[in-house]
């Protein structure tokens, strides 16, 4: 067993096996990294500008952003940092502020579209009192909870994790999480495991049941509906319900790598299911809201089409 004294630092063990082609991997992800960066941006620059959107299902979009542009950055610079890097060794403090980042970032992410389907129930099932449910003083409130909560719920398990004496230093990912962290502590794990799988139902029940309920009200309206009003529910909720279905793949997903013994499958097939729950609803949802929802789709083609003469004369104005 090593010295618990000196270890201060986590070896991530999966970066071996990155090493033949790690500037390529490198590359992979930085063209990833900026492609979120770019499309999240873009998304809150609209939302903020234009008035029109200022509506609480746009702004909830736009906090969607915010949390992509927090849970892809927790993760992506240091991966690619620890690729180029000899050693593939990352500091005991570091590896746990990314443990806090990354995790906070999965739990606002499900509770932001647990809101989000509250909003498109008042939406479709309360049309005619959907701007006193949702007036700005609930929208904020929402927002705060959205962020507020997960860091309180997760911030009570993480500190018995930062609490805890660890003597492994050997991780086999290629990022941090709690879990692997926990299993090199010098202390039993058991309460801590325990702990960890009861905290699964702080973070999930009750998002869950918010949004399974306003999905049973909304589809219960929607039976009892003409076509048109259906077509339309449909065409506002299909963006929410593919980031909820996605996000919930990508969920299940880490869920197998993290308990289950993953071994015997190829290292590149690990890395994507650990990492596709903070990717890939990054890059997909700006788009699903994006192209889906027409205020949104009007007002970014006209930014992205914008004629160079228009360009011209903003910067003369601007000079002037």
């Amino acid at each position: 067993m090593e010295n618990t004294s000196m270890v201060t630092s986590v070896i991530l063990t999966t970066f071996y096996e990155m090493e033949d082609l790690k500037y390529l991997y490198v590359m992979i992800f930085l063209l990833v990294y900026l492609t979120i960066v770019a499309e999240n941006v873009i998304l809150i620059v609209v939302i903020y500008v234009h008035r029109a959107l200022h509506e609480p299902m746009y702004i909830f979009v736009c906090n969607l952003s915010f949390n992509a542009l927090y849970g892809s950055t927790s993760l992506l610079p240091p991966i690619m940092s620890n690729l180029v890097s000899k050693t593939h060794e990352v500091s005991l403090s570091c590896c746990q502020a990314q443990v806090f980042c990354l995790h906070t970032y999965a739990i606002i992410e499900f509770t932001i579209l647990a809101v989000m389907s509250y909003d498109r129930y008042a939406a479709i099932c309360h049309p005619l009192q959907y701007h006193t449910i949702m007036s700005v003083s609930k929208v904020f409130k929402c927002i705060v909870l959205s962020w507020l909560y997960p860091i309180i719920a997760f911030g009570m398990i993480f500190v018995r994790t930062v609490s805890l004496i660890f003597c492994g230093k050997t991780m086999e990912r290629v990022f941090c999480i709690n879990f692997s962290l926990i299993k090199l502590s010098c202390a039993d794990t058991t309460i801590s495991n325990v702990m960890g799988l009861l905290s699964l139902v702080v973070y999930c029940v009750p998002q869950l049941s918010v949004i399974l309920y306003s999905y049973v009200c909304i589809l219960r309206i929607c039976l009892c509906s003409p076509k048109e009003s259906q077509l339309k529910a449909l065409r506002t909720c299909i963006p929410h319900l593919l980031s909820t279905v996605n996000y919930t793949i990508g969920c299940c997903f880490e869920m197998c790598q993290t308990r289950l013994d993953m071994s015997y499958m190829h290292y590149g097939a690990r890395i994507f299911m650990s990492l596709y729950v903070s990717l890939c609803p990054c890059i997909l949802n700006p788009i699903l809201y994006g192209m889906s929802l027409q205020a949104i789709r009007v007002q970014v083609l006209k930014l992205v089409t914008l004629k160079k003469s228009d360009l011209l004369t903003a910067m003369t104005k601007t000079v002037k």
